[in-house]
């Protein structure tokens, strides 16, 4: 049998499927098995499946199913159960074997049940200080809700509201400290919540102008500094040129391990 494939008829191989000559093979049935050598191996050892139905199912050569089988192959494998992966059933096998011409179907497990999404992860060292940044925000920026600082600090809306009320169990030895020294939280992350919240109140938000005036005094403190750096290096320049040194081994070319000055 042959096939026309850029732009010329080529015998077909025997062994490697050609899922494109078979319309009922469709895209979903044509996926492969997570380990397919590990699982053609498991196949061949604890099923009678022919080796065209696993060399199909696992999208390997025939040849290579067959080595495999006569232990020949290029690595010793160790079977991977396609069955405990959820990529094959019982049945599916069954029925398999029963027909050599049936084609294997893909099974696919179910998704396993993820863990929704949750507070912030905070270090079993740092939790003792999320009560101290609770109360730093609510004392400093009492806009913030409650959810945007659970968000923030990882923790309970009760605590919160326990902290805002002053009915926690430690409420005598909290003291308000800000949670970004305390590394419950980034600046930026702060920053951006007492934002949101401030324009959901129709207020402007605080800027911080502390370090204005001293960030201008820091940038002309290092231009003077450069400054002085280029006119020293140009005055030693100058009087290294204006000095005549008289260590000279040849004409033009000096000792390197002496720098006398002419007298």
């Amino acid at each position: 049998m042959q096939v026309y494939i850029a732009g010329q008829f080529r015998p077909l191989r025997e062994g490697r499927p050609y899922l494109f000559l078979r319309p009922e093979i469709t895209v979903a049935q044509a996926a492969q098995p997570l380990m397919p050598h590990a699982t053609a191996a498991w196949l061949v050892e604890n099923t009678s499946l022919s080796f065209s139905q696993i060399a199909e199912f696992c999208g390997l050569h025939i040849l290579e199913v067959q080595a495999i089988a006569d232990d020949t192959a290029a690595t010793k494998l160790t079977g991977r159960d396609p069955i405990r992966a959820g990529e094959l059933t019982h049945e599916e096998i069954e029925k398999g074997q029963a027909d050599p011409d049936y084609v294997l179907q893909m099974f696919k497990a179910p998704d396993p049940v993820r863990r929704t999404k949750g507070p912030r992860y905070t270090p079993v060292s740092k939790r003792q200080d999320k009560p101290d940044g609770i109360a730093w925000i609510i004392r400093n920026h009492p806009e913030v809700s409650d959810g945007q600082i659970s968000k923030l600090i990882g923790t309970t809306r009760t605590t919160i509201a326990a902290i805002r009320d002053r009915s926690h169990w430690n409420i005598a030895n909290i003291t308000p400290k800000d949670p970004v020294t305390l590394g419950l939280t980034t600046q930026r992350e702060l920053d951006a919540a007492v934002a949101k919240a401030a324009k959901a109140k129709g207020v402007e938000a605080p800027v911080d102008t502390r370090f204005e005036g001293d960030r201008e005094a820091l940038i002309v403190e290092l231009r003077r500094e450069r400054e002085q750096h280029a006119r020293d290096a140009e005055a030693a320049l100058a009087s290294a040129g204006e000095e005549a040194v008289a260590d000279e081994v040849f004409p033009g070319i000096r000792d390197p391990f002496k720098n006398t000055p002419a007298d």
